[in-house]
């Protein structure tokens, strides 16, 4: 623990690290007062979500308007009883987002239970029954992600985790984005499932920074930052973090930093929306 804390702690001290983590704490702690919020954060959250498993679908190639993604999360339409392979990544992406909202309340007490929930709401939707919410046994394999590097070997796992909650468990002592981010590219890098590594990652990362207090109210959507660059950076500041020099993870937490900086923006659409009445 020591040595991950004082890590973390070294790298939020890096110039435009904290140059970036500075700008992203200041949109959100806007994002938090927009009047909007006052009395109507659940919708505005309810429509941060959509958003999120929208771009979060269209990070692993399946596009779809917003319109449709809401119209599947309010019941207005069904989904397909026999869903062709994009219109699974889309409910998986819906459904991982969904239930960051439910593991928020345990992610930083129970960050292994967290993943878990996460990977069974995500990876219902792409595997069997039995792959689910655990992690790859030795002769499983993970082509996601590919860009970023090999997925670690499933033997090399268990202490890949433990890394994992062990940043998490730093979340009192170091910058909330700085776990938050770690934590995603952690995830995205190790690829600890055969299937919906990107989307458990991004919904993590989600849960982290809502639990962690940076982004209280659960309107900022951080998916849709990092979409913004994905054709210029995403998986490229993925591979420059699995690089695992410190400006690799630097250039990586800039990145990120830079998607909740652009999230919260988003955020502060969809509460200009909610106040002026044009969601529903």
């Amino acid at each position: 623990m020591p040595g991950t804390l004082e890590a973390l702690q070294s790298l939020a001290t890096i110039p435009e690290v904290e140059a970036g983590l500075t700008r992203a704490r200041e949109a959100c702690t806007q994002l938090r007062w927009h009047n909007a919020l006052r009395r109507r954060t659940a919708q505005a959250a309810a429509e941060s979500r959509v958003r999120g498993a929208r771009a979060g679908a269209a990070l692993e190639g399946a596009e779809v308007s917003v319109d449709v993604v809401r119209e599947l999360v309010m019941g207005m339409t069904e989904w397909p009883p026999e869903p062709d392979p994009l219109e699974r990544v889309l409910r998986a992406s819906v459904q991982g987002t969904l239930e960051s909202e439910h593991v928020r309340s345990i992610i930083l007490s129970s960050p292994a239970q967290a993943l878990a929930r996460l990977h069974v709401a995500a990876g219902s939707q792409l595997l069997s029954a039995d792959e689910v919410g655990r992690p790859r046994s030795p002769g499983e394999t993970c082509e996601e992600l590919v860009e970023a590097g090999p997925a670690c070997d499933p033997l090399d796992l268990p202490g890949r985790l433990a890394g994992l909650y062990e940043v998490v468990a730093c979340h009192e002592k170091v910058p909330a984005l700085v776990v938050g981010a770690i934590a995603h590219a952690e995830i995205a890098v190790m690829r600890p499932f055969v299937r919906g590594n990107g989307v458990v990652a991004r919904a993590f990362e989600r849960a982290l920074v809502q639990a962690c207090g940076l982004d209280p109210t659960g309107v900022a959507v951080p998916e849709v930052g990092y979409l913004r660059e994905a054709s210029a950076g995403y998986a490229g500041a993925l591979a420059a973090y699995a690089s695992g020099t410190r400006d690799g993870v630097a250039l990586w937490l800039q990145f990120s930093a830079g998607a909740l900086e652009r999230g919260a923006a988003e955020g502060g659409a969809i509460s200009d929306a909610v106040l002026a009445g044009r969601l529903r």
